[in-house]
């Protein structure tokens, strides 16, 4: 396999949320409590079978706004704890901006999601959904 080939992602859908800067997004979904709609579109309707109200989803996210240049950031922003590089950080700026998210489902209505957890802006687009993975003894 040539690892330099280009890789192609097709988005499966999108998240419609309140948040329009990246700037008043939470750092991450364990300090959100916004919510917003995931619109899985219409042709991966069918994959949605299954989920419902009340589970928690991952979520991965293309942060299309997103700087690919950067390669070491300042965790949180915060200069006192030195420069990091991106890989061990959670960071939205890094060579392939993939964001993972844990979302709770709050109502499932056709090809819309209501979800709570959101830490991505309103337009970004939604690459993959697949079941949390649950805590040893949690059944499944």
């Amino acid at each position: 396999m040539n690892y330099a080939s280009p890789i192609t992602l097709t988005p499966v859908g999108v998240m419609h949320c309140r948040l329009i800067s990246p700037d008043e997004t939470p750092k991450n979904f364990t300090e959100s409590g916004e919510t917003g709609t995931l619109e899985i579109f219409p042709r991966y309707e069918e994959a949605l079978e299954g989920i419902e109200a009340g589970q928690t989803l991952v979520a991965l996210f293309w942060l299309h706004q997103a700087r690919r240049d950067v390669l070491k950031v300042y965790p949180r922003g915060d200069r006192s704890r030195g420069l990091h590089g991106v890989f061990s950080t959670r960071s939205p700026m890094r060579p392939n901006p993939i964001a993972l998210s844990e979302l709770k489902v709050l109502e499932v209505r056709g090809n819309m999601l209501s979800v709570s957890g959101v830490d991505v802006i309103d337009g970004t687009p939604l690459l993959d959904i697949k079941k949390k993975l649950r805590e040893k003894n949690d059944g499944d």
